[in-house]
């Protein structure tokens, strides 16, 4: 975890709701994909954990909904703000699992984490395929943002109104080497039930610190308690309990 400085460069919406933000600083301690950063917002007195959709050791790429009073006020953010950020927080998705032909299932706002994981692993030369969720086709971003780093791309919408109708369940492809999945809880434990072989998940959790501290977004796993920011957010497939 670094604790530091960023100036806003770019803070663009991507849809009516989701914005794609730019800062410039120190990066370097976002060493995977699916880690996250804390930030500080003025007159709040939590800071909003958002994942990060891409880095590199001077900038960092975040991609946030607006949802409640921190979302909206990043949004109103201009270019040249200076911002509180820690970086490097959580254990990210572990790439060494990948095997060959790994596949990220996406939902909503938990595509944006996979971008970063996407351009990792095709790096390393696997071929990825992307499985990317929403509920209607006005909410769709980055499908051609994957699509250029060279992955195969689907996109469903709960609605039908773009792409595949239906859920990333019901475009599960067959023949991959182990997959990624980022969402919502409802379409994680979909992706537990029905996705065959073995995975990593990563997990939204409602966190006071962002760093282990306040033990407020424990979870149970196979393995006993687990803190979603500290642990994870990050857990393999075999260690996820769900509630009944």
């Amino acid at each position: 975890m670094k604790k530091g400085l960023f100036t806003v460069t770019e803070n663009t919406p991507l849809t009516a709701t989701v914005y794609r933000l730019r800062l410039a600083g120190d990066a370097s301690a976002v060493t995977a994909p699916g880690q996250f950063v804390n930030i500080a917002l003025p007159g709040l007195y939590l800071r909003r954990p958002i994942s990060v959709c891409d880095a590199d050791g001077g900038e960092l790429t975040l991609i946030y909904k607006t949802v409640g009073r921190g979302t909206l006020a990043m949004a109103a953010m201009a270019p040249g703000q200076t911002l509180d950020v820690l970086t490097g927080l959580g254990n990210g998705f572990d790439i060494a699992l990948a095997g060959d032909s790994p596949l990220l299932l996406g939902g909503g706002i938990g595509a944006a984490p996979l971008y970063l994981l996407a351009r990792r692993l095709r790096a390393a030369g696997k071929a990825v395929t992307a499985v990317l969720g929403f509920n209607t086709g006005d909410e769709v971003f980055y499908a051609d943002e994957f699509r250029s780093l060279g992955c195969d791309v689907t996109v469903t919408t709960a609605d039908g109104s773009f792409g595949t109708p239906g859920f990333v369940t019901d475009a599960l492809p067959e023949g991959y080497s182990f997959y990624y999945a980022c969402g919502p809880g409802p379409m994680l434990r979909a992706v537990y039930d029905r996705a065959a072989g073995d995975g990593q998940l990563s997990f939204e959790a409602r966190m006071g610190c962002g760093f282990g501290a306040c033990m407020g977004c424990t979870r149970q796993t196979a393995s006993g308690p687990k803190r979603v920011c500290k642990d994870g957010p990050v857990f393999r497939k075999g260690e996820i309990l769900w509630d009944a």
